[in-house]
């Protein structure tokens, strides 16, 4: 039978540990409480009548035959409720012992933090409670000028509907007023990420006229209507029933990125037109894509909350199984019956007695099944509780099935190319310069998969929320079994290839008619990847390349959490993608029929497109930390890109050392590599992982770890520290003997993948211990609609 304190610390909330009942401090103050003594059962009766408040137990023991014992068993103590001084604060409970037990310190001490743990559970649902009565009461406000603006649609659709030819479309005219609000300003809020693009979005829709102000940027705009003002999307007033609203759609796609350059480029004409026209001047169009960006805004608000309150729900529920369980070992230890007096106070105290969150969560419910799902219970249920993916036993035998599988497929294939020699040092070798680069590519791709798997494993056991932290829908994130099953099918398939494809080189094939098996592997593989049927993990392929689109078009997409975690990975995946270009350049320009391996090397455009793929990923990055800058205006972004700035000059002063070879490219890779070194260093061990805090209490480190061994943080550091230097190679030239120097750069480039998969769970931990300082569970979703004042 699993022990209660495994089974709470399972189910608690991993960002509101700290908020709950701290029950293995407890129980080590209970095991300081000695058993009472049967002599010390007598009450004071001077402080029982002098107590304005108290609370008396008699409980009798009853035999098997329902004679009553002469003894009775009495337990004397007093709850103070001090009330609080204003409504913003909780009452504050404090225990009086009125009676002497045999380890009467010991006993203080255990109710003094009883009392302390029952006020800050208090507290902190009291506080939770009033934030998510206050999301209500906004996503409320915000559903009602949703519904408004649609109905100001329908009304001008119908009195537009008569002119069937007219190609205008039906939107709402509205005029712009000169006030100022920062697009900075809006970043300071976490924004929702719109996962569908703008373009498909607006060809769902039915056309309409559309203006670049009327996007993104933070301006002042007022919609005309005869029963008062409303005010349009993307940063603009409305004033609608007496109140002025402002509305904000983030710059998620490049769409919306573009028209809110386009405003910002328009602006002084804008300016200049209304000067000239008066304050009508300029005119915009509020259409009918604006209300659903909103509308889907909204939605995700209820959402959010919806979870929100059930995790409050698991949050009362827990917290009063670990007072019953508590007290319930109190009377054990003690043999007094304290637990149903105590429990009273603890069942009629704020947290538990409370209702509101119970009405908001069956008010929710309502709301979202009539207005988000068509009066459809089961359809919207399928947004606010999400049911979670069931692990199949099938999966954990396929896995072992085929991990053998790749055992022996991968042990033949060595043998074979140990006994033909292929990977020994040669002037020229054919396999080495056009197979082997396939075979580095995939080992490296599935190896860092294989350890991202392993990351999720070492996540889950340390109760790290990751799935939160990277906002994966729980009906489609892959398991880390799933991910291992991915990792062991792909690569027996590969390995099984590049034997069959060595067998026949030894048969006597040449290598013109097997040249193209390696190009059809990785055909076959592309096409899984876009394959748009509902196979082999659909929903995880597309959200793995519109991260990838995100990624390439990183200036013009909002960054999200998951976004920039794949474009470091992608840093670290420099060789994979220099192994790619070379591989899609040799079967692309049709040089595998010819067997012209030195063709792509001798083009001047090839040439200069290593140097691209080099600092491509770097590049990436860099662009995504001016983005965040630019929403959020923290100049420790632009630190951050930085330090990508410096690694993309080592790259390319690398890549120009391989070319060249001269001492003067030696020199360069030299400083910029150390430079770069140090500055990543830094970034690791400091911003990323959070460590080197001089002020902790645990040397060197954080004041809060995940892991209970210290040391596992020190050695660590110190194995990203050797790995960051594997750069050297390059100066050194060290190589295994007669091995070929592409193994050796395979070896080093695994080492770089598996730095990489080190630096990803310690990112992770300090990402979650920073969610957990704050204890945010839910997403913050950004609402379109905000009120401000008359002056703003």
């Amino acid at each position: 039978m699993v022990k209660f304190s495994k089974q709470f610390e399972g189910q608690l909330i991993p960002e509101w540990k700290e908020a709950f009942v701290d029950y293995w401090q407890l129980k080590k103050d209970l095991k300081k409480v000695q058993p009472l003594n049967n002599t010390n059962n007598t009450p004071n009766k001077h402080q029982t009548s002098s107590v304005p408040m108290y609370i008396i137990s008699s409980l009798r023991n009853y035999s098997l035959f329902g004679h009553q014992h002469r003894e009775v068993a009495l337990v004397f103590f007093q709850v103070h409720r001090k009330l609080a001084s204003s409504s913003s604060e909780g009452d504050m409970y404090e225990t009086e012992l009125l009676e002497q037990f045999a380890d009467t310190d010991a006993t203080k001490e255990f109710f003094a933090c009883l009392d302390q743990q029952l006020n800050k559970v208090n507290n902190f649902y009291r506080t939770k409670e009033k934030e998510f009565m206050d999301r209500g009461d906004s996503l409320k406000k915000q559903m009602d000028i949703l519904l408004e603006l649609k109905l100001t649609f329908k009304e001008q659709q119908g009195k537009g509907g008569s002119s069937k030819d007219s190609k205008e479309d039906q939107s709402i005219h509205c005029t712009f007023s000169n006030e100022e609000d920062s697009v900075r300003n809006r970043g300071q809020q976490e924004e929702m990420q719109d996962t569908t693009s703008t373009d498909d979005s607006e060809k769902s829709e039915v056309p309409f006229s559309d203006s670049p102000r009327s996007d993104e940027t933070g301006k002042s705009i007022q919609i005309k209507r005869e029963d008062g003002k409303l005010r349009t999307p993307s940063g603009r007033i409305i004033n609608c029933q007496g109140k002025n609203v402002k509305i904000n759609i983030p710059l998620t796609t490049p769409s919306r990125t573009f028209s809110a350059i386009s405003y910002l480029v328009r602006e002084d004409l804008l300016n200049q037109s209304s000067r000239k026209c008066g304050p009508e001047g300029g005119k915009i169009h509020l259409n009918r894509t604006k209300l659903h960006h909103a509308e889907k805004m909204i939605k995700g608000g209820f959402i959010e909350l919806y979870k929100g309150l059930g995790y409050l729900k698991v949050y009362r529920n827990l917290n009063m199984l670990a007072f019953k369980k508590i007290l319930k070992k109190f009377d054990k230890v003690t043999e007094k019956q304290i637990l149903p007096i105590y429990l009273k106070v603890v069942e009629s105290t704020y947290f538990n007695s409370s209702d509101k969150v119970m009405k908001l969560a069956d008010e929710v419910e309502e709301l979202f099944i009539k207005k988000f799902a068509d009066d459809n219970r089961r359809k919207a249920m399928k947004y606010l509780r999400p049911s979670q993916r069931k692990e199949s036993h099938a999966v954990t035998f396929f896995i072992g099935l085929f991990t053998g599988c790749l055992l022996a497929l991968l042990a033949g294939y060595v043998i074979m190319a140990h006994l033909t020699g292929l990977y020994r040092r040669q002037k020229t070798s054919v396999y080495m310069e056009t197979v082997y680069p396939v075979l580095s590519m995939f080992s490296l791709v599935f190896l860092h998969f294989f350890l991202y798997g392993c990351n999720i494993l070492a996540w889950r056991k340390t109760r790290i929320n990751y799935s939160f932290i990277f906002e994966l829908a729980p009906t489609k994130e892959l398991k880390y079994r799933d991910i291992f099953l991915i990792c062991t099918v792909a690569m027996t398939a590969v390995v099984g290839v590049m034997f069959l494809h060595l067998t026949l080189l030894t048969k006597g094939y040449s290598y013109a008619q097997v040249q193209d098996i390696p190009g059809l592997l990785l055909l076959v593989f592309s096409l899984v990847l876009v394959c748009p049927f509902n196979i082999i993990y659909r929903s995880s392929r597309y959200r793995f390349l519109c991260v990838i689109r995100n990624i390439i078009l990183s200036p013009l997409y909002k960054v999200l959490m998951l976004d920039f975690f794949m474009a470091d990975q992608l840093c670290s995946q420099v060789p994979m993608l220099r192994n790619l270009e070379y591989v899609a350049c040799y079967y692309i320009t049709g040089s595998y029929k010819t067997e012209n391996y030195g063709y792509c090397m001798r083009k001047k455009h090839y040439r200069d497109l290593a140097y691209a793929v080099s600092f491509l990923p770097y590049y990436w990055r860099a662009m995504q930390c001016a983005r965040r800058w630019f929403d959020e205006g923290q100049t420790s972004h632009l630190v951050n890109l930085g330090k990508y700035v410096s690694a993309m000059l080592a790259a390319g002063a690398k890549v120009a050392y391989e070319k060249d070879g001269s001492i003067g490219w030696l020199c360069a890779v030299v400083i910029m590599s150390s430079a770069a070194t140090v500055y990543q260093l830094y970034w690791d061990f400091v911003k990323d992982w959070g460590l080197l805090q001089m002020n902790s209490k645990n040397p060197w480190l954080r004041n809060e770890l995940m892991l209970r061994r210290k040391g596992i943080y020190y050695l660590s550091m110190g194995l990203n520290l050797l790995l960051r230097l594997a750069w050297l190679q390059t100066v050194l030239h060290s190589s295994f003997e007669n091995v070929d120097y592409r193994v050796t750069s395979l070896f080093l480039a695994a080492l770089e993948v598996i730095r990489r998969g080190l630096w990803n769970f310690y990112r992770l931990e300090n990402e979650h211990l920073n969610n957990a300082g704050k204890f945010r569970a839910v997403k913050i979703v950004p609402l379109p609609f905000h009120e401000v004042d008359e002056e703003d």
